[in-house]
């Protein structure tokens, strides 16, 4: 018998024509293999052999492979579509987040007078969540409606999500009665769609009248509360679980890394290993992030190591998960060297890099990475710039902080945020450019912060400029009444001034009298991730 590599040659060699069936296998053959550029050869070989079936085949395998443009081109050639062929053009147009061409292609649909389906409606609906078009949330539930969809448990799901999505409770209720036959997955999507509306009261209720509940349903509760920053009303939810899978457990476990809870998301990890139940990628860096929150390096290197042991691909997710504990945890080196082996990067693995740069003072460094991001066509948002910002101040590169805050606006259509003025106050500060930090707070378009104006203390401080920590003082009381760096700060440069007064003396007593934060040291501990 003719293997798959054998037969092909043998038919280009040869003109005939495949069956249908023939044809199918082998192309499945090809799309398994992720080879679609022969896949395609053989299908436009066999014009005649070539029914739907196999169209829709080489339009989703297109997709899959993101290469929308080819998967478009084919859809555009169908001599005949049924309604998976729109399914799978929806699904496609959904993928690269192009929820007007979604839409739109919906019309069309209708226009030809085809009927959708209850897929059609659930693709079309997630489609326009979170984006301006969900407010056609109303029309799709009356096509719905008209199209006899809507008692549906697909479609009545996605119609929850839906409304929950635009904030309507009311009419999330009534689709949940139009649906005919409730069954877990409906009752779920109740359950979940009242805790993102924030009634988690009312999830609780509507949990408690379940008939039937599955892991999802306990995992949903859990979700909600941790949603809701009730971490540990979640923890109790977990703790009553009689069986849980890898997503309950990862859900807990990220919602304790988080909430700042990082030791508690560690131990909860120890305890699922010892609960048989294997990690996936998801969950490894829930536990790196955890990590890095509380800076402990021997953990991360620990858990890194059973990463490698469990034979789970490093991802972007994972690998940048990665790159971030390795540099918030110290080891900057090590952070660098994963980021160059990955073999995909995005735009949150640049940011761990250039902004792990900055927090260890590398500011040259940091700049270098966001030159070579720049190259590669990747573009950056605020969050680079605020790493980068950073790195200018840590590196007293006071013009190229200046020339970076300028074109964060006039070449990359990214309007200046608090924290990004905070950086360059931060900068100026350092650098003993106190007017023009100044300047900066008093030209901003918002209102500065408490950062913001701690940052031109800390310049102050720095430099001992008396007049300028009279301004930052009245900002930073101003939005928070008897703030203890302020007293300390102006102590500190009224005593190197020689500038003694009765209000010294008052700043004296007021500092004497509150009471200081106790000094500490970091001692890492000896938990061992096996």
């Amino acid at each position: 018998m003719h293997t798959l590599d054998k037969v092909v040659p043998y038919i280009s060699r040869h003109v005939c024509t495949l069956s249908t069936a023939n044809l199918n296998h082998l192309i499945n053959g090809y799309i398994r293999k992720g080879n679609l550029s022969d896949a395609r050869k053989l299908f436009d070989r066999n014009p005649t052999s070539r029914n739907t079936v196999l169209w829709n085949k080489m339009i989703s395998a297109y997709i899959q492979n993101d290469e929308p443009q080819n998967a478009k081109n084919l859809f555009d050639e169908m001599p005949e579509r049924d309604i998976v062929s729109w399914n799978t053009a929806l699904s496609g147009l959904k993928k690269i987040k192009n929820p007007k061409g979604v839409y739109f292609c919906f019309l069309e649909m209708r226009r030809i007078g085809l009927k959708p389906n209850e897929f059609t409606l659930s693709i079309l609906i997630s489609a326009l969540l979170d984006t301006v078009f969900n407010v056609l949330i109303p029309q799709v539930h009356a096509s719905a409606i008209s199209l006899a969809l809507n008692s549906s448990v697909v479609v009545g799901s996605a119609l929850m999500r839906g409304y929950v999505n635009v904030g309507d409770r009311v009419a999330m209720g009534k689709v949940f009665d139009e649906i005919s036959m409730k069954d877990v997955t409906s009752w779920n999507a109740l359950v979940l769609g009242y805790m993102d509306l924030g009634d988690t009261d009312e999830a609780q209720r509507v949990f408690g009248l379940m008939p039937e509940k599955n892991v999802v349903s306990w995992t949903t509760l859990v979700k909600g509360y941790i949603g809701d920053g009730k971490v540990s009303a979640a923890r109790s939810v977990f703790d009553r679980m009689t069986k849980r899978n890898v997503f309950s457990w990862t859900v807990m476990i990220s919602g304790y890394a988080r909430n700042g809870k990082f030791m508690d998301a560690l131990k909860l990890f120890l305890l699922m290993l010892k609960s048989g139940t294997q990690p996936n990628h998801f969950t490894f860096s829930s536990v790196l992030e955890a990590c890095a929150g509380c800076s402990s390096l021997i953990l991360g290197q620990q858990v890194h190591l059973n990463i490698l042991k469990s034979g789970i691909p490093n991802d972007v997710i994972l690998s940048t998960s990665l790159v971030d504990m390795y540099a918030k945890c110290g080891d900057i080196e090590a952070a660098f060297c994963i980021f160059q082996s990955m073999p995909k990067k995005n735009l949150v693995s640049w940011n761990s890099l250039i902004g792990g740069y900055a927090r260890h003072g590398l500011g040259t460094r940091a700049l270098e990475e966001f030159e070579r991001m720049k190259r590669v066509g990747v573009w950056p948002d605020h969050v680079t710039f605020v790493n980068v910002l950073s790195g200018c101040a840590h590196a007293g590169l006071v013009e190229q902080g200046e020339r970076e805050f300028k074109a964060m606006e006039t070449e990359f259509g990214i309007r200046a945020g608090v924290e990004h003025y905070a950086c360059m106050v931060d900068l100026f500060g350092r650098a003993g450019q106190l007017q023009k930090a100044e300047e900066l707070i008093k030209a901003m378009p918002v209102e500065p912060d408490v950062v913001v104006w701690g940052a031109l203390l800390a310049g102050c401080g720095l430099h001992s400029n008396l007049k300028v920590t009279t301004f930052a003082a009245e900002g930073i009381c101003g939005l928070e009444e008897d703030h203890p760096v302020v007293s300390s700060t102006l102590l500190k440069i009224h005593g190197e001034k020689g500038v003694w007064g009765s209000n010294v003396f008052e700043l004296k007593m007021r500092e004497c009298s509150r009471r200081k934060q106790r000094a500490g040291s970091w001692i890492e501990s000896s938990h061992v991730v096996r």
